[in-house]
């Protein structure tokens, strides 16, 4: 009986080394490929948020350096309805040269949590008893970082900066007088925005409230279109 043998045809042994050479390509092709991030629809409704695990301060300002490292003696505290400042030691106990002027200098920030803890701890510390006293010796350093935020291209941060303004107008009084002009420099620029302009008035209203008579020929060399409350 003749024996059946398998016969292999001329080329196939070239064919399975091709069929091979292509398999092993396949797989370093997609073995040397990135997976591509996917977005989310979250990542378009989430505000811009600090990543907590960020190896690098590279570019870090300098108020959040401070507040990553513990300078500042307060941290936000998630709460299921809204968020709050724990300070380690209570605001009336604490100097506000520097932490009032480091939450000051905060005011610029556009990236949270360092937008909740400068506005929020600016404004907690000026409501304890005796700020006023405790402002004056730095309010030339305060107003300074409001004008910076007022300056600011970011509306939320312009915001932010007319709040603070008023809050510091509230404890000071007359004594903000001599820094209007400064302050009011980037605030008239906004007053022609329909979307800030009742805004502004309210906040020059208040300045004029809380300054008295002084500070009326000041607030309309830089707002000429405002009409005084007392008239």
């Amino acid at each position: 009986m003749a024996s059946s043998r398998s016969m292999s045809t001329p080329g196939s042994a070239g064919k399975k080394s091709g069929q091979h050479k292509s398999v092993k390509s396949s797989s370093e092709t997609l073995m040397n490929t990135k997976p591509q991030k996917l977005s989310r629809p979250s990542d378009k409704l989430n505000p811009k948020t600090v990543n907590p695990f960020a190896a690098t301060t590279k570019n870090q300002s300098a108020f959040a350096s401070v507040y990553m490292t513990g300078g500042l003696p307060c941290r936000l505290v998630h709460g299921s309805v809204k968020h709050k400042l724990q300070w380690s030691t209570p605001p009336d106990e604490l100097p506000f040269d520097p932490v009032l002027v480091t939450l000051a200098d905060g005011l610029k920030e556009t990236v949270h949590p360092y937008t909740f803890v400068s506005r929020v701890g600016f404004q907690e510390m000026l409501e304890v008893d005796g700020a006023q006293q405790k402002v004056l010796p730095i309010l030339p350093k305060i107003t300074f970082s409001i004008r910076a935020a007022l300056s600011h291209k970011e509306n939320s941060v312009f915001e932010g900066g007319l709040d603070a303004l008023v809050q510091l107008s509230d404890v000071v009084g007359p004594e903000l007088n001599q820094h209007l002009k400064t302050i009011l420099v980037p605030v008239s620029k906004r007053m022609m925005d329909k979307k800030y302009k009742d805004r502004i008035t309210e906040v020059v209203q208040r300045l004029e409230q809380n300054g008295g008579k002084d500070s009326l020929l000041i607030l309309k060399s830089k707002i000429p279109t405002y009409s005084s409350i007392f008239t």
